[in-house]
């Protein structure tokens, strides 16, 4: 049964070096996420993909004496490979230095300066360059960057703007008329409150202190700022064309369903790229996803603080499944989650092997033991089982319901409240007593029948979430 399309897009990875445990975790929620669609009957394109122009990068391979391509051809592989061990099933790992994607970009440019949104003029302010990013004196934090805490000096450049103020009103109509455009809620009250209400700013377009961008056609020394370049991404891959000869993946996926990224990024997803899609005339996404941090012990992961936790070294610790069971359980819908080692370990303890596990393989063990491994069917029914059977066909819906809000966390949590009320009807019926009286045998059949069916229940909503385990 085909219930319709689903496209659904991380951010891109920046390529400034190997990702973390924290950026790993948008991959396997969104795979999570598309998982479960396809399991319910959708048709399900999934992108993902790097990041790859900018001035970082260029000092960055700079100093490690490598030309920009060079480096971020070794970082992307490195990104491919992680979201690879972890299991992930994208459908279009994007490049933004594809060639395609390079000519589709300077196309979407010159356009939006043609149709007179984007104009020339001069940015001066207060500069961070790990960000890329201006600011006034106001925007400011004790002196530094408000977004990495970072040192800001004063820069004057020649750039491009795009003008947001003419589609302001137009933006503030949409987020009011679709209200679940933006999530969660507090997401959207912040981008309203802080940013549209107080009036937007001109966009900076375009870069001249650096060259590792998208050239700008007609006018040399510019290069596309990561705006146009690294959002639009989301739509050149699907076979966008400015002069609407779009490819067949754009006419059947887009608009996007959900754009997964981090709560960190919900200002460029949620007013930049929006206005740039209503510049260009086409429709925007259903929704865009702010997801939290996965925080280690009480801070924001980076490297700069040396807290940094890669997802290769936490699967040669415990394996994929585990990993991907940690990452989606412990973070919940609207706050940061947190992870240690002595958190990951409890989990697989009290919730895989023990709860899940030992479940399994004690039904199993059992079914082996009484009847050779032959499920018998359901004879001797008594009301005990009524709780466990409702329970059991209950949790799918429950479960659908919680995937419909991307809750997956709370998903979760639905299925190992399956499992253990599972657990709890092995110790109401007592197997083992039932198996020294051959009279009882049907009835021995009958709550194994339950646990087996119950076990498939959850192994099949499993899925998603533990791929390999289920």
């Amino acid at each position: 049964m085909n219930k319709g399309k689903y496209y659904l897009t991380t951010a891109i990875a920046y390529t400034s070096g190997k990702p973390h445990i924290g950026n790993t975790y948008e991959i396997v929620l969104a795979d999570s996420i598309v998982r479960f669609k396809k399991l319910n009957g959708y048709d399900v394109y999934f992108q993902t993909g790097t990041d790859e122009h900018g001035q970082k990068i260029q000092i960055k391979a700079e100093e490690a004496g490598k030309t920009p391509q060079e480096f971020v051809d070794e970082i992307a592989a490195e990104i491919k490979r992680i979201w690879d061990l972890m299991n992930t099933s994208y459908d279009k790992f994007v490049r933004t230095t594809d060639p395609e994607h390079v000519k589709s970009v300077q196309k979407i440019f010159k356009k939006l300066y043609d149709q007179g949104d984007i104009y020339k003029g001069y940015y001066e302010g207060w500069y961070c360059t790990p960000d890329e990013a201006f600011f006034t004196d106001s925007q400011l934090v004790d002196g530094k960057c408000p977004d990495c805490g970072r040192e800001v000096h004063m820069a004057r450049e020649d750039a491009y703007f795009f003008k947001m103020s003419n589609y302001a009103d137009r933006l503030m109509k949409h987020i009011e008329e679709n209200p679940k455009f933006i999530q969660p809620e507090s997401r959207k009250n912040e981008m309203v409150n802080n940013f549209i209400k107080p009036g937007l700013q001109d966009l900076c377009v375009s870069r001249t202190s650096f060259d590792w961008g998208v050239p700008v056609t007609f006018d040399e020394g510019h290069v596309v700022y990561v705006w146009i370049d690294a959002l639009s991404n989301y739509i050149t891959f699907l076979g966008y064309d400015t002069e609407g000869n779009h490819g067949d993946l754009y006419k059947k996926y887009w608009p996007a369903d959900v754009h997964l990224i981090g709560k960190d990024i919900l200002r460029f997803h949620t007013i930049y790229w929006p206005i740039l899609l209503m510049a260009l005339g086409e429709e925007l996404p259903k929704q865009v996803f702010g997801h939290p941090w996965l925080l280690i012990g009480d801070g924001k992961m980076s490297k700069s603080k040396g807290n940094v936790i890669y997802a290769d070294d936490l699967v040669d610790l415990f394996g994929v499944d585990a990993i991907r069971y940690f990452v989606l359980h412990e973070m919940p819908f609207a706050s940061d989650g947190t992870l240690t080692y002595d958190l990951v370990i409890e989990r697989i303890n009290s919730d895989l092997a023990n709860i899940l596990g030992n479940l399994v393989n004690r039904t199993i063990s059992m079914t082996n033991k009484y009847f050779d491994g032959e499920i018998l069917a359901p004879t001797a029914h008594e009301p005990i089982d009524d709780e466990l059977i409702k329970l059991a066909l209950d949790t799918s819906l429950k479960v659908e319901k919680k995937m419909e809000e991307l809750k997956v966390s709370d998903s979760i949590d639905e299925i190992f409240t399956l499992l253990r009320r599972s657990n709890k009807y092995i110790d109401e019926t007592q197997p083992w007593v039932l198996g020294k009286d051959e009279s009882k045998r049907e009835r021995l059949g009958t709550v194994l029948y339950n646990l087996l069916e119950s076990i498939r229940i959850a192994a099949v909503l499993l899925e998603p979430f533990l791929p390999e385990t289920a």
